[in-house]
């Protein structure tokens, strides 16, 4: 398998909050390391959402912690194996029981998710634009 290009990365907008997936390096995780397609970083900009995701699904994900790197690009992130995160995708996949999402987004999170919301409606006017 040929190696993971800089850049490469999936965005994922749920209830719970707003993730980056890629494929996590081996080793001591350096840029030089060789990627481990099988093992996923799980990356957010907001703690409290991968504590969502943590609490969400603590079965999947049990054991993991949250580790913190203020010297990178997403601060918080969790290490997890790919088919485990497959699962957990499939999991928010067949959850979905809303016809909007980001009114679905307002109600999970309350008050406390107001600029993860109002982030999503920035994300909506801008992907809309690709369809004018």
């Amino acid at each position: 398998m040929s190696a993971i290009k800089r850049g490469r990365q999936m965005w994922v907008f749920t209830r719970y909050g707003f993730f980056s997936a890629v494929c996590a390096r081996t080793g001591t995780g350096k840029h030089s390391d060789p990627v481990d397609p099988q093992r996923m970083m799980i990356r957010a900009r907001s703690r409290t959402h991968l504590e969502a995701l943590l609490k969400r699904f603590p079965v999947q994900l049990s054991g993991l912690s949250v580790q913190e790197t203020k010297s990178t690009d997403y601060a918080y992130r969790i290490f997890v194996d790919k088919p485990v995160w497959v699962e957990v995708l499939a999991d928010i996949a067949d959850e979905t029981d809303y016809d909007n999402f980001k009114d679905a987004v307002a109600e999970h999170q309350g008050a406390g998710g107001r600029d993860y919301a109002h982030s999503l409606h920035e994300v909506w006017d801008v992907m809309h634009r690709l369809q004018r």
